[in-house]
């Protein structure tokens, strides 16, 4: 069912090595933002799940993602902080297949310690957003554009940061402006960045 990602050929051979460590801790597959993601039932009757981990590929590493890797022990400092704006999730990266079968004891404990997390019932403690501070660009789109405000209000929270952080990661403000321009018909639409 999910050899989609699989049959990325860059990294299709970690993903077979990490998706066999993963079963091999009972957990259940499923697709999930394009991605296998890996649940475990929390109550007895076995219809409340929780996300675990999901793998994922970028240009270059891949990558074996915990939604709530900031409350793992991380004794081994494996696991990483992708950006300062996530507060939760945590990956531990690969750019081979012998690094993956060189941790697998590591690995297992890893996703056994994030299995009793969520036995645990434990909840991150999510730091409180800051207002947005729109630049100036996207800020004055907003003023002359009421439909654009309406819809960009609309979005969740989560969806208005990811655009105000891409658009404020332009240095120049001819990016900004082109950033801005280029989005607008997917924020007008009600869409994420990324969706």
């Amino acid at each position: 069912m999910i050899f989609i990602l699989i049959k990325q050929k860059k990294w299709s051979q970690e993903f077979k090595k990490l998706r066999t460590i993963i079963l091999d801790c009972g957990l259940t597959e499923e697709l999930k933002w394009g991605c296998p993601c890996y649940t475990f039932k929390t109550d007895l009757a076995g219809k409340q799940e929780s996300n675990i981990r999901l793998i994922h590929g970028f240009k270059e590493y891949c990558a074996l993602l915990f939604f709530k890797g900031a409350l793992l022990n991380n004794a081994n400092g494996i696991l990483i902080q992708q950006t300062e704006n996530v507060q939760a999730a945590r990956q531990i990266r690969f750019t081979n297949v012998r690094q993956i079968v060189e941790m697998e004891s590591v690995l297992k404990a890893t996703i056994y310690e994030a299995i009793e997390v969520e036995k645990a019932g434990l909840k991150i403690n999510f730091k409180k957003n800051k207002e947005l501070i729109f630049p100036e660009e996207f800020q004055n789109k907003l003023n002359e554009n009421p439909a654009l405000k309406t819809a960009f209000d609309k979005l969740t929270p989560g969806r208005q940061r990811a655009y105000n952080l891409y658009f404020t990661a332009a240095k120049q403000s001819k990016t900004r402006e082109a950033r801005i321009e280029k989005c607008t018909p997917q924020i007008l639409n009600g869409k994420g960045l990324n969706d």
